[in-house]
């Protein structure tokens, strides 16, 4: 009895000495197979950092787009690190081609849920291509506006005159309604002017002439962008008329603050009634 627990016993270790010797070839390899991984990861890393930056490179020296360097940096992480990834789960001894079947099939099912995304994409790519509008610019779309901060694979991300960040989807830019307020170099200054009834027409366009001259932003040398002083409405409480002039994209807003107010102390200052909105009420005894 006890022979035979001794040759079980030195029979048991013979067999795990056995196994240990046949497993300790794969186990030696797998774990050369995740250093190698590892370094493979930092220096993928490492490459795909300064590929980018040599593309950024290029693109300035180039002079591309400044919005196009977003996108093609988004695009360019994404695409080189899911790439790396694949490689990394080669190299550790994963089947890729089992795996790149079920990424795939799961492509696909992520494509059909996620298809407003691709259609933001594909927005994105539209906006770059035809260039509504750049970096820089003051947009208004979705009702919402402010100036393009960036211009990303899926939004655009604009920043608000008092530094509000919003984020719009790509889609709905490269398909809706959307103003440009930057992509022309000229706007066009409107300020309403309304006055009683009873003054001279000529008086409110000589004061409103003399407050164009005096002002240098105020485009005045060109027949195509002259100022004009039209009378536009008989109210019911007074008479209207626009002050149309033209000056620089950059400058509209301040030109249009500072005309209004101008318009206003001009007209008290030469006696020209500014009415108040007033209804004649007749009674009957």
């Amino acid at each position: 009895m006890e022979e035979h627990y001794a040759f079980s016993f030195f029979k048991d270790i013979e067999i795990k000495k056995i196994a240990i010797k046949s497993i300790t070839p794969y186990i030696i390899d797998f774990g050369v197979n995740i250093i190698i991984a590892v370094v493979a990861f930092f220096v993928g890393r490492f490459l795909i950092k300064h590929l980018i930056g040599l593309c950024n490179k290029i693109m300035i020296k180039r002079k591309a787009e400044p919005s196009l360097y977003t996108f093609v940096n988004s695009l360019m992480s994404i695409s080189l690190n899911i790439l790396l990834i694949i490689s990394i789960i080669s190299i550790i001894g994963i089947d890729t081609s089992s795996f790149l079947a079920v990424f795939a099939s799961a492509g696909l099912a992520i494509g059909m849920a996620f298809s407003g995304t691709l259609s933001n994409f594909a927005g994105g790519v539209m906006i770059l291509v035809f260039h509504p509008y750049r970096i820089g610019h003051y947009i208004e779309a979705q009702g919402l506006a402010g100036i393009v901060k960036e211009i990303q694979i899926f939004n655009t991300i604009l920043t608000t005159p008092d530094n509000q960040t919003i984020v719009i989807p790509n889609g709905a830019l490269a398909t809706g309604t959307l103003k440009n307020y930057s992509e022309a170099p000229l706007r066009r200054v409107d300020v309403k002017v309304e006055v009683a009834y009873g003054t001279s027409p000529e008086d409110v366009r000589n004061v409103l002439r003399r407050i164009v001259e005096e002002d240098e932003r105020i485009i005045k040398d060109s027949e195509l962008h002259a100022p004009a002083y039209p009378m536009t409405a008989m109210a019911s409480s007074s008479i209207e008329f626009q002050l149309r002039a033209w000056t620089k994209s950059e400058q509209y807003w301040n030109v249009y603050f500072d005309t209004t107010e101008k318009v206003y102390n001009a007209l008290n200052e030469a006696g020209i009634e500014i009415p108040f909105q007033q209804v004649d009420v007749h009674m009957k005894s």
